[in-house]
This record gives structure tokens, sequence and C-alpha cells, in this order.
């Protein structure tokens, strides 16, 4: 039988880790919104492209990437277009795909933004912990998202609208 409420060790745990994901997110998204003019989710997508082959991925390929609903992503791709960071076309293999391609001048956003970024990300995260604590945060986020992810992963009442 398994216990219906979480022991006080692990509600602390999770608390501090659903306080911290709230806040460093909203810290970054601030700080790339600041010195750069892009959103969170819009860097991200940029990384995701740049580390693409070609600079381009399937636009339901990148929302698995992201952990985000299609039609999120679908919104984010057409602001990032009107800016001219990226741009879609057709699939040549799948008629019904369409790709998201980073453009050069979504690079070059990118590479202007990446240092501040990375060091928010220095400062926030790692400039607290000692090299073994990062090296246990790092296992455990990817022990949870595995969990989360891969084929053992707990039965939703819904499918995650990325997974779909």
């Amino acid at each position: 039988m398994q216990r219906p409420w979480l022991t006080s060790q692990e509600l602390r745990a999770w608390r501090a880790y659903r306080d911290l994901t709230l806040v460093l997110d909203d810290a970054l998204d601030q700080q790339l919104r600041r010195e750069s003019g892009l959103s969170h989710l819009s860097y991200s997508v940029l990384v995701f492209l740049s580390e693409a082959p070609e600079r381009r991925l399937r636009m339901t390929d990148l929302a698995a990437e992201l952990k985000i609903a299609r039609t999120r992503l679908s919104y984010t791709v057409s602001r990032m277009e009107e800016a001219g960071w990226v741009r879609r076309e057709d699939s040549a293999g799948d008629k019904r795909a369409q790709m998201a391609v980073l453009t050069d001048v979504g690079l070059a956003v990118l590479e202007d933004a990446a240092p501040g970024h990375a060091a928010m990300v220095r400062a926030a995260v790692f400039d607290r912990l000692t090299p073994e604590q990062a090296h246990a945060f790092g296992e455990a986020c990817e022990i949870i998202l595995a969990g989360l992810t891969g084929p053992d992963r707990p039965t939703l009442p819904t499918e995650l609208p990325w997974r779909r």
C-alpha cells in the first residue's frame, strides 16, 4: 500500500523544487527579456535549432524537445518569424510536416544572448553548488526526467501535450 501523503522530508524537498523552478524560470525569462528582448521559450527554440543538423527541425520534433504543446510552439514560432529569427518550410520528406529553420539573423540574436544567459545560469545555480552537488543535482534531474518521459513513466489522466 502506498502512503497517501509525502513525508516531511519529501514535502520539504518537493516544495523547494517547486519554488525553485518557478523562481528560476522567471529570473531567466526576465534576464533574457531585459538584455536581449527574448523570452526564455524563444531563446530555447533558438538553441535547439542552432544545435540541429542544418539548423532545422520538424515542428513536431521541436515541440517534443521543448516539452510544449504544438499550438504553443506554433504561436511562438509565428512571433519569431515576424522578427526574422526563424522561418518555416515545408518538409521535403513529409508533405504534412513543416520545418522550423533558424535564420542567420536568429543565430546572431542567439549568439548575442548566450553569454548573458550562461552567466545568469552560472550565478543562479552553479556558483552556489560544489562540484559534487552540481553532479548530484544533474543526476537527480536526469533520473526524474527519465521516469517521466521513459517507458516506465507514470500513467497520467491525459497524454502530455508534447507527446501527442
